[in-house]
């Protein structure tokens, strides 16, 4: 695989009934389907935080496969996006 200096990189914040539903699971399942990389956490104010990267296509993939499969919990997404080098090597809850 050839190296790639800059992926697409988005932090998307979830709001709605969003902790204590699996969500943080759901999103690393969803993950192994696509070529992303990334962190899910839980935030204080009672939102999910996500950092994700990869190439743009599959990142808005996968960011539409998280929406479909938690779309009765999801009130309100955030995203904003950009590109830089990779910071992550697979998908993790922190």
């Amino acid at each position: 695989m050839s190296s790639v200096s800059e992926v697409h990189h988005e932090i998307v914040h979830y709001s709605g009934r969003v902790q204590g539903v699996g969500f943080r699971y759901t999103t690393v399942l969803l993950s192994k389907g696509y070529d992303v990389s990334g962190v899910v956490q839980n935030l204080a104010d009672g939102r999910v935080r996500m950092e994700v990267e990869g190439e743009k296509d599959e990142v808005n993939a996968f960011l539409a496969a998280i929406e479909e499969r938690m779309q009765g919990y999801v009130r309100h997404v955030d995203r904003e996006g950009g590109r830089r080098a990779p910071q992550f090597s697979g998908f993790a809850v922190r």
